[in-house]
């Protein structure tokens, strides 16, 4: 026995209905197909109501994006008569936040300067895989751009520390040391506050 294959899943709804009306008319009055079961005319009444509903939604469809532009551009138009109500209270007020605020209109928080990032902690020297070579890391610093380091040799002072380098991550090898001397280093955090106060020391002897 042949099978039929209808493909109706993946059929338009149009292309469903044309097809409908295409099988009923190939069936009217066809003498291998004398008794229809549905009787055509059910079968085209239910094309029919398809179409009539799917008509409906199609027009449902253009309406809701007609009253959707009409909701934008009002809104668009609120937006715009509001912007303008605030130049004008913003042109008598002044700087009178109170007066402001008498009206239901709020003030725009002042910008807050940025703070200082926090001093880098444990900061820790180590022996580097080359001669001269020292392996310093510390723990990163929220919101750290890069960090400055600075060494000096024994014994440190306040006047002693010199520029060793700038990292961008909480790790730096120092490299080209004199082996055998021993070494102080501090790290300072930069942020877009600034630069932190500089870290605890760390000391090792370069190999």
């Amino acid at each position: 026995m042949a099978r039929i294959r209808l493909n109706l899943r993946n059929l338009t709804i149009p292309a469903k209905i044309a097809k409908t009306r295409q099988i009923a008319t190939a069936m009217t009055d066809n003498k291998n197909f004398p008794n229809p079961t549905p009787a055509l005319t059910e079968v085209t009444a239910a094309a029919d109501g398809l179409e009539q509903a799917a008509a409906q939604v199609q027009s449902a469809r253009a309406e809701v994006s007609t009253r959707t532009v009409n909701q934008d551009n009002a809104e668009a138009k609120l937006d715009q008569v509001l912007t303008q109500l605030a130049g004008y209270v913003e042109s008598v007020a002044g700087k009178d936040d109170t007066l402001i605020t008498s009206v239901g209109m709020e003030t725009k928080a002042a910008p807050s300067a940025p703070t200082l990032p926090s001093v880098p902690q444990a900061l820790t020297a180590a022996t580097g895989d080359h001669d001269g070579e020292l392996f310093l890391s510390w723990k990163p610093v929220p919101n750290a751009r890069s960090y400055v380091i600075e060494s000096s040799t024994d014994p440190a002072t306040v006047t002693s520390w010199e520029h060793a380098g700038i990292a961008a991550s909480a790790t730096k090898t120092i490299s080209d040391l004199k082996s055998g001397t021993r070494f102080w280093f501090r790290v300072a955090a930069v942020a877009a506050g600034g630069q932190s106060g500089w870290s605890e020391h760390a000391t090792k002897v370069a190999p």
